[in-house]
């Protein structure tokens, strides 16, 4: 038993270092509160508010599916700072000015994310969509056209969850659902289901879910469009981060992520980060994965199409005042046909201020490197304590002759 313990040492040692850097990066918290804004008779306009108050800071999440679903990401430098909305501009054709944060000019820095288009197309030769080839697509889905629930009756105060889950009013779609799931954070910490992302208190979680969603052809693959809206003088770089650890989502080795960047090239202060993967069921496994592809970065001549809460707050100019960027995100190649049998498919991203989270070792994988460098050291120092051992012994029962 002693020497068994011995043997595991190293790895305790360093499983215990590492398991204490992990509880200091999840230590700092905010106080984080998340509900619907009241204000609108409309059942159908949604807007939801995730305020993280942190020290001397205060990050808001305001997502909504008027118009194209959209999250704005405000930062202020002030703990008191609010939001307001004027509910007649909102709803009305023109709502440029019609969000905004007191105190006036708290706000040190401001992004947006906006679903705007589902795609669909023949999957059945799941290599050229990856090599830049064009597949017959049917025509797109605009998510700014859909009939949306009322969000407020999701809405989970004590688990910072809500969701918003739309129709489309042409049943092209026939009984099926899209929605978009909500997670607001305290603290730092990794989520339980997979792909079990790292997450920060800095950080917030959207689940793109598609559910019952009747495809046109026996091949057919989906692609989700993401538009991003970045201030003047900033913009959106794509970056690949992969990794050999395999423990918390196993066969995935890559992290993709948007990270804005300012003038002098150095890395700005907000991120978007998925996954290279999404899950063909309520109960994500291994099994049930399906691969997830992305096109690049396409910034040139972009703009925003309308309506969303980012016209409310940024204006109606857009493509002028703000750097706009997009990006498609495919899910399924060879393995597509796990959505034909299932009928459901999930893809989790965060989004979120600062520094994005970085995978690293996992505790129990830094473990066994430990111990499987450390064991052969052991057994090397516990042999020549052995040898010397056995040595001194017979050294002592030598006698000398007279």
């Amino acid at each position: 038993m002693l020497r068994g313990s011995w043997l595991l040492l190293p790895g305790l040692w360093l499983l215990g270092g590492v398991s204490c850097l992990l509880g200091a990066a999840g230590g700092y918290r905010r106080k984080v509160t998340l509900q619907a804004v009241p204000g609108s008779n409309s059942s159908s306009a949604n807007l939801l508010h995730v305020r993280a108050v942190g020290r001397n800071d205060t990050l808001h999440y305001v997502w909504s599916s008027i118009g194209a679903p959209t999250v704005l990401l405000l930062y202020t430098r002030s703990e008191s700072s609010a939001l307001r909305v004027n509910w007649t501009k909102l709803l009305s054709a023109s709502p440029a000015g019609a969000i905004w944060i007191e105190p006036p000019g708290s706000v040190v820095y401001s992004t947006a994310v906006v679903f705007t288009k589902v795609f669909e197309y023949n999957g059945a030769n799941a290599s050229a969509l990856s090599k830049g080839q064009e597949e017959p697509f049917y025509p797109p889905y605009d998510l700014a056209g859909f009939s949306w629930q009322s969000v407020n009756r999701t809405v989970n105060q004590t688990a910072l969850t809500a969701r918003f889950q739309g129709v489309d009013p042409g049943r092209a779609f026939g009984n099926g659902t899209i929605s978009f799931q909500v997670t607001a954070y305290e603290q730092g910490g990794r989520d339980g289901p997979l792909p079990r992302l790292l997450h920060t208190a800095n950080s917030s979680k959207v689940e793109f879910i598609m559910d019952k969603v009747a495809p046109h052809g026996n091949r057919s693959r989906f692609m989700l469009e993401v538009v991003t809206v970045e201030e003047k003088g900033g913009r959106k770089r794509l970056q690949s981060v992969r990794s050999i650890d395999d423990e918390y989502t196993p066969t995935i080795f890559e992290m993709a992520q948007l990270v804005s960047e300012s003038r002098n090239n150095s890395i700005g202060p907000s991120f978007f980060q998925w996954k290279t993967t999404a899950y063909g069921s309520r109960e994500a496994s291994r099994e049930n994965a399906i691969r997830c592809r992305y096109r690049p970065l396409q910034t040139a001549n972009r703009t925003l199409p309308g309506p969303s809460i980012a016209h409310a707050y940024f204006g109606e100019d857009l493509g002028r005042s703000h750097h706009i960027a997009a990006i498609n995100i495919s899910f399924g190649g060879e393995d597509g046909e796990v959505y034909a049998e299932k009928g459901y498919l999930s893809w989790s991203a965060l989004l979120g201020f600062g520094t994005p989270p970085k995978d690293a070792f996992s505790p129990l994988v830094m473990a066994i490197v430990a111990v499987a460098l450390g064991t052969p050291v052991v057994l090397l120092l516990a042999g020549g304590l052995v040898v010397l051992f056995a040595r001194r012994k017979r050294h002592s029962q030598y006698e000398p002759i007279n």
